[in-house]
């Protein structure tokens, strides 16, 4: 009996289970009709969320921020979910179909019980992983700014100016940093060490980009250039200009960034490219190069730093180290030989660079010799094919022809010559290349347009404030464009400085429009050459004493021609009658004592300058009159006062005010004034106080001069008094009692810049 009862209990509890477990399953199938529609429902979620998060990802991608792993983990484990439960919920009207009784009973009860199974465990799984999905943040900073170290040249003596650049840097006041200079004096190898400095020195920039512009400015390249450097894809520079812009802004504005910008030639719009502006409060900076001052303006830069070429020292290592030692010692004379044209490149590290390369097999005397002679001449053709074609990108990009030609005009001036802008200008005008202006005085402005201009491209220098140079390689790259590029319009013959003795073949003049050969040793000019085309000539700065007659008999249309500081010339020739079409008549500094009456054919002289010709003791009356369209006359102390009624220059320079007095073109006048008499007679003219730049006061019997007399001379630069002994005091004093006490006198002489006194 005992163990059929245990028996009976032990079926029961068999009957129990197996209904229970017929029961659960009949569960799965009979609950289809509301853990489909559940189902549905929760992938929609999901599938919401994956997208949200997956939004946020790729948002962090663009920010240069990295994903965390558990993310991507997510995002990938929620694919798989929502692919299977997507294929659920696709087959639940067919696993709907085969239930019957309504809904308990199925056709084919195992598969609708795996099936129905597997819907409540999927709501289940997405639960939990949509509870999961609640992410603070998706991604980490990402360490995206170290800086690309760029390959560098050897440095060339620049880490002074780099310290600079970097103490800016780090001055939370300065945003804008540019660098301009000639072109190959090395501002792109200092940029490159700026760079590479980023990725040595602690700082707290969290991205340096490097981009390089050149000469045709494209937004888009420098978008894509920017967009390598913040780690886009390639498939992103098919964007448009402005969508790249907005990615770029997003990127770079809560970042402290340097960009770095090298060869500018024209202003880069910061919006367009999409950089944000750096400022006091991103911290970011921005630092770029150009060969223009102008274009440091136009870009905003606080701090403006000019590479400089190199000093001779450093020239000379630089130099050295491309030549090397084995070249250098080859033989004895010639480390004498290779100074001589390390000198010839002027300090600039691209011709040093260059030259060195080229000279560095070259172990003979002759080759050495030869390519000083070459590059005398301006012919080496290493720097012909490599380095003025560089530099000749600056000449192209002046904005007109007159600006070029303006600059081609530097060269006829010898090797570092010290150019007086005033002269320069007023040369030009008489050229006719200052065309927009018919007044000097109006031109003047045009001109300085034009001197600046050629300053802030770094295609003349300053020297001190009333002198420019051109950089021996810039002259040098100029006479090449003559000689290659401007044959037709500008065939120059330039002899200045090169020890000439003799007057040059006259052979090489017929085709010259423009010649110098100022600064030689040149005594006699006994020639006639036959020059149809000649417009300019300078001679000045030889030992001139002798000039035939016939000299200017062809030279129809000589408009400017230089004779100044030629101390041993004393008499023009009768031949110059024949330079009907000079305009310009520069004899400064000559020890001419006469000027000839042949002079008065000159009807078309716009200057004429006769500063410093102390032996000028005559000229013939109504000559300075008959030069009708005058508008530049100079004349300086003379040691003795003329005689004879025939002459302008006696009682005073009485006559010639008369003279004077009727060119109503004149615009710029120095002039020496004896006696209070003359000086009286001078003011009454209003010509006069209008155009006189310098007077020089001299024979003054009077005790006390009261300088309030020369009030009204608006343009008046230079005042000075001589032999005025008797004169005890200069004052200055009010000439009318209604004048107020209170008034500045100072400010009436505003253009005075000095004053000087000889006993």
């Amino acid at each position: 009996m005992g163990n059929c009862c245990s028996v009976q209990c032990s079926f029961e509890n068999f009957l129990l289970r197996g209904w229970d477990f017929i029961v659960g399953h009949a569960n799965y199938v009979c609950k289809l009709k509301q853990t489909l529609p559940t189902l549905s429902a929760a992938l929609q979620e999901l599938r919401a969320l994956r997208n949200d998060v997956q939004r946020e990802v790729d948002v962090a991608d663009q920010r240069l921020l990295k994903p965390f792993e558990r993310v991507q983990l997510w995002l990938s484990t929620a694919d798989t979910m929502i692919t299977e439960a997507e294929n659920l919920v696709s087959n639940g009207p067919q696993q709907m179909n085969n239930l019957c009784l309504g809904g308990c009973l199925s056709e084919n009860c195992l598969s609708s019980y795996k099936f129905g199974k597997r819907v409540a465990e999927m709501l289940q799984e997405i639960s939990d992983h949509k509870s999961k999905g609640a992410f603070e943040k998706v991604a980490e900073d990402q360490p995206a700014a170290s800086v690309v170290v760029r390959p560098v040249e050897q440095p060339v003596a620049l880490e002074s100016t780099i310290q600079k650049v970097w103490s800016c840097i780090e001055d939370k006041d300065v945003g804008i940093i540019g660098l301009y200079g000639l072109g190959g004096v090395g501002k792109t190898t200092l940029l490159t060490q700026i760079n590479n400095k980023f990725s040595t020195t602690p700082n707290d920039f969290k991205v340096v980009i490097w981009a390089l512009v050149s000469k045709d400015y494209d937004v888009g390249k420098i978008q894509d250039r920017i967009g390598e450097s913040i780690g886009f894809l390639e498939t992103w520079k098919n964007k448009s200009v402005d969508q790249k812009a907005v990615d770029i802004y997003g990127i770079l504005s809560d970042k402290r960034f340097v960009v770095l910008l090298d060869d500018l030639w024209e202003r880069v719009d910061f919006n367009q490219v999409g950089i944000p502006k750096p400022s006091q409060e991103n911290g970011s900076k921005l630092i770029f190069t150009t060969r223009y001052l102008e274009v440091c303006g136009e870009m905003g830069a606080r701090k403006k730093f000019k590479v400089e070429c190199l000093e001779p020292e450093k020239a000379w290592e630089l130099f050295l180290d491309k030549v090397g030692d084995e070249t250098l010692n080859s033989h004895p004379d010639i480390p004498n030989l290779a100074k001589q044209v390390a000198e010839r490149c002027g300090g600039l590290p691209l011709a040093l660079i260059t030259i060195g390369r080229a000279m560095a097999c070259k172990t003979t005397l002759g080759e050495w010799k030869y390519a000083i002679e070459m590059l005398k001449r301006c012919a080496l053709p290493k720097m012909e094919n490599e380095v003025f074609p560089l530099l000749k990108f600056s000449y192209d990009n002046l904005p007109d022809a007159t600006m070029k030609c303006c600059l081609l005009y530097c060269c006829l001036h010898p090797e570092d010559y010290c150019i007086p802008k005033k002269r320069l200008v007023e040369y030009w005008f008489c050229e006719g290349l200052l065309n927009q202006f018919d007044r000097i005085s109006d031109a003047q402005m045009q001109g300085d347009y034009i001197v600046n201009s050629l300053l802030s491209a770094c295609l003349l220098e300053r020297d001190g404030e009333y002198f420019v140079k051109m950089h021996d390689v810039i002259r040098d790259m100029t006479l090449w464009i003559t000689r290659e590029f401007e044959v037709t319009e500008n065939n120059f013959f330039v002899k200045a400085g090169a020890q000439l003795c003799e007057e040059p073949d006259v052979k090489a003049w017929e085709r010259v429009k423009r010649m110098s050969v100022m600064e030689n040793n040149i005594k006699v000019l006994k020639e006639t050459p036959k020059c149809p085309n000649l417009r300019t000539l300078f001679l000045g700065q030889n030992e001139l004493k002798v000039i035939s007659n016939g000299f200017f008999q062809f030279i129809p249309h000589l408009t400017v021609l230089d004779l100044s500081r030629n101390f041993g010339l004393r008499v023009l020739p009768k031949g110059i009658s024949e330079l009907i079409s000079l305009e310009c008549l520069d004899l400064s500094a000559t020890f001419i004592e006469e000027l000839p009456i042949e002079l008065k054919s000159l009807t078309k002289l716009k200057m004429l300058d006769l500063s410093y010709m102390h032996n000028l003791s005559k000229i013939p009356r109504q000559l300075i009159s008959n030069f009708v369209k005058l508008q530049i006359f100079r004349i300086g102390r003379l040691r003795s006062g003329g005689y004879g009624v025939d002459n302008v220059l006696s009682w005073g320079m009485e006559k010639l005010i008369e003279e004077l007095k009727g060119l109503q073109h004149l615009n710029i006048l120095s002039i020496p004034i004896k006696g209070m008499s003359s000086l009286e007679r001078f003011l009454s003219f209003n010509l006069f106080r209008c155009c006189t730049q310098a007077l020089e006061l001299s024979d003054f019997g009077v005790k006390v001069f009261n300088v309030l007399c020369l009030e009204n001379m608006e343009h008046l630069e230079t005042l000075e008094f001589l032999n005025c002994g008797s004169m005890k005091e200069i004052k200055v004093e009010k000439l009318h009692p209604w004048v107020f006490s209170s008034t500045n006198y100072t400010s009436r002489f505003h253009t005075l810049s000095t004053v000087r006194i000889f006993e």
